[in-house]
């Protein structure tokens, strides 16, 4: 997603007074603008590097749903809340049974080799931001069986 996107997005939510869609996007804004300035591209911020913030903050998100108390349900649905907004904008991720025919599509010469370590190492970089990681593992964990 472009950032100038995002922006709008959030100047929308604004005007729309959607407070708590306005803070989730304002936050996505933020992370992108975090990345960009520490890779040193402030003004002219790339796509991958908005979609690497997003999913960052996605997990990050997850991860707050899952250490919640259950006694807090406020807290709890203002998570939720949070990681739908910030889902709408997140790429969409490949199922494990898309992610097993890709590699064995492309990456049959590596997968014969049932060494999970390279296999890992050869598709990561391929599959970064498009699969989850544990998705990608578990593929690579049943096809070295």
């Amino acid at each position: 997603m472009e950032f100038k996107a995002l922006q709008a997005e959030m100047i929308k939510a604004l005007k729309a007074g959607q407070k708590e869609r306005k803070e989730s996007i304002s936050a996505l804004v933020a992370a992108a603008k975090k990345l960009a300035i520490d890779a040193g591209c402030r003004d002219d911020i790339p796509e991958e590097m908005v979609t690497q913030a997003i999913l960052k903050e996605v997990k990050s998100a997850k991860e707050q749903i899952e250490t919640c108390p259950a006694s807090r349900e406020d807290l709890l649905a203002q998570y939720k809340a949070h990681l739908a907004v910030i889902e709408e904008f997140a790429p969409k991720m490949l199922s494990a049974e898309e992610v097993e025919a890709l590699l064995q599509e492309k990456y049959a010469d590596v997968i014969a080799s049932k060494n999970k370590g390279l296999i890992m190492k050869t598709v990561m970089a391929d599959l970064k931001g498009k699969a989850d990681g544990k998705v990608i593992s578990g593929v690579v964990a049943k096809l070295c069986q």
